[in-house]
């Protein structure tokens, strides 16, 4: 049973939606797998919790408005 763990910035449910379907497509195709038997399990991490370049995601938030 293939688990996928998406790690990224807060998107829509729709955009994650579209992209669980995606994979599990991918998933079922390359893995010759049932598509009932992906998971795919989405952790969203906010600009107050990562960095990089040393440059926390907030700041770089601001910077960019």
């Amino acid at each position: 049973m293939p688990i996928v763990t998406i790690q990224q910035f807060p998107r829509s449910v729709e955009q994650k939606r579209e992209l669980a379907r995606r994979i599990t497509e991918a998933f079922a195709e390359a893995y010759g797998a049932k598509a009932e038997s992906v998971q795919v399990f989405f952790s969203e991490v906010d600009g107050e919790n990562w960095a990089k370049g040393g440059v926390m995601g907030c700041d770089r938030e601001a910077g960019a408005r």
